[in-house]
């Protein structure tokens, strides 16, 4: 008869359970993969398929820790940290560019279209959810999903399971990587922003020229119809931005897990 021991079943519970919440902090909390329009099975069910190939790889030895205890339920929110960190670099990306968009819509006048973002579970300007559909397919395409999944993978073994998680000068990294909201959301929205504030000039030296025309009639049009054709131009000219912000919040994630480099599957 095969007999189980409490210590045995609680150290095969803790082998699978800490890797789980670490790779399920990570679904929860990135983009594309965190949507909350995925159902919770549907993450769940992918964050424990993944667990149960990533364990046999891990090469660090696993605490032998009773998942119940006080030690043990801080190494299980070290776990939850670790992930969720990992993700919100990679989420900082997707909100500059909705906040270029949002920029973009609230000055060609669209301030009033709205729709719900599943993403955020917010409301969202036209303009910003378009530019955050194209940084989503944007992410796939460089397979960015699966660049997240080799990183996570690959923290078991630099950032091993235990109750020392992140250190302070890490999260300051991720604090200060969150001024790329704001830089990275005006650069994107500049071109655009450039020709809406020349033609607003314009509109206004030809509203104290001819004080009878209706600005207002006139104006609307004209600064949708340019905001529009100048960001179809610059459209183009996004990609290499967003490539830069995703290999750069790629970089960030290899050095909140103490990788020197990150392995592109």
């Amino acid at each position: 008869m095969i007999s189980i021991t409490d210590a045995e079943l609680n150290n095969a519970m803790a082998t699978f359970l800490w890797p789980l919440f670490r790779i399920l902090a990570l679904i929860a909390s990135a983009p594309v993969l965190g949507n909350p329009s995925v159902p919770v099975r549907v993450k769940v069910g992918v964050a424990m398929l993944l667990t149960l190939i990533i364990v046999p790889t891990i090469e660090k030895p696993i605490p032998q820790v009773d998942p119940y205890s006080g030690v043990g339920l801080m190494i299980l929110l070290q776990q939850i940290i670790i992930g969720v960190a990992i993700g919100l670099v990679m989420r900082i990306v997707f909100v500059a560019v909705e906040m270029a968009g949002e920029i973009i819509g609230l000055q060609m006048g669209l301030a009033f279209a709205i729709f719900f973002d599943p993403q955020s579970s917010s409301q969202l300007a036209l303009v910003g959810r378009f530019l955050g559909v194209i940084a989503s397919l944007a992410f796939l395409a460089i397979d960015g999903h699966l660049i997240m999944i080799a990183l996570i993978a690959q923290s078991f073994n630099t950032l091993p399971i235990g109750p020392d998680g992140l250190s302070i000068p890490t999260f300051n990294t991720l604090i200060f990587w969150g001024g790329e909201i704001f830089k990275s959301g005006m650069l994107l929205a500049l071109p655009v922003l450039t020709a809406l504030l020349i033609t607003n000039l314009a509109l206004g030296i030809l509203t104290r020229a001819a004080p009878q025309l209706n600005i207002f009639a006139v104006g609307f049009p004209i600064t949708l119809s340019i905001g529009f054709l100048m960001l179809a131009l610059s459209i183009i000219y996004y990609a290499p931005i967003l490539e830069r912000l995703v290999m750069e919040g790629f970089q960030i994630m290899a050095d909140l897990v103490n990788l020197s480099e990150i392995k592109i599957p």
